[in-house]
């Protein structure tokens, strides 16, 4: 079983950018298709990213084209680069499996975006 640290989130601007990253602790994260989450507040969690083992990526046609997710498969890492981030982009962050059983929920990282 893996477990999953979020880290990069933070306070910015609009227009502003961030990269986050997520760890895997585990052995199986290799062979994974690996997605980022957001949660908004008083909102269900959705999937806005996903990327196979090989590298192949898929986004929500909400952050497409400003998102770019990727995975170092070395280093058992997943990041977010998020660039011309939105108000609405506001949200606590989390990794995961992009489907099947998940991993655990780590504790995410929290997002804020001003206008």
């Amino acid at each position: 079983q893996e477990q999953l640290v979020e880290s990069g989130g933070g306070l910015v601007q609009a227009g502003g950018s961030l990269r986050l990253s997520c760890a895997a602790s585990g052995r199986t994260f290799s062979r994974n298709a690996m997605a980022w989450y957001r949660q908004a507040p008083g909102k269900q969690r959705d999937m806005v990213a996903a990327i196979s083992g090989t590298g192949s990526t898929g986004y929500a046609d909400s952050v497409k084209g400003r998102f770019t997710i990727s995975r170092d498969n070395a280093k058992n890492t997943l990041f977010l680069q998020m660039n011309s981030l939105k108000p609405e982009d506001t949200a606590v962050y989390y990794c995961n499996k992009d489907s099947g059983m998940l991993y655990s929920w780590g504790k995410g990282t929290l997002v804020t975006v001003s206008s």
